[in-house]
């Protein structure tokens, strides 16, 4: 139903809960190279644990070729940069959520290609540097779901 996509992450663990994730939330998970880990890597397996055959996950070299491939009507950037809601936009099937690295995030020259209004974020206390990816992503997939009634 919706497209979640992450940028050169770099934390096995935060992968494998988000496969995890998208097994169970019929997401299809688009992972953007370079990785911070290699796919077989124990932590990613574990924390994924038996989910990796029951998501769809698949590898590109590029954003662009990501882009090209699934051609989502809509694409949301995640960003502590934000100035919208994530609960603001009403989400449609086939949506794109873009999520960047967990120590740096989404660089500032990618996000310049974006509408302020795609640019979402999750609100925080003041100050507080970001949640943990994983998070994040659960989080918005979980209100685009919502929004959706929960259907697949």
């Amino acid at each position: 139903m919706f497209h979640c996509i992450l940028y050169q992450p770099e934390i096995p663990p935060n992968t494998g809960n988000i496969i995890r994730l998208c097994a169970n939330t019929n997401v299809q998970l688009h992972l953007i190279h370079p990785l911070g880990f290699t796919l077989d890597d124990k932590k990613l397996k574990r924390a994924g644990l038996d989910y990796h055959e029951w998501a769809s996950v698949q590898e590109y070299q590029t954003l662009t070729a990501c882009l090209e491939k699934i051609q989502p009507p809509r694409l949301f950037a995640c960003s502590t940069k934000g100035k919208y809601s994530y609960t603001d936009p009403s989400y449609q099937p086939g949506d794109g959520f873009l999520f960047g690295p967990e120590t740096r995030g989404l660089p500032a020259s990618l996000l310049e290609e974006f509408a302020s209004e795609r640019i979402l974020r999750i609100p925080m206390i003041p100050g507080n540097r970001s949640l943990n990816l994983s998070n994040a992503v659960a989080v918005v997939i979980y209100e685009a779901w919502r929004q959706m009634g929960f259907q697949i």
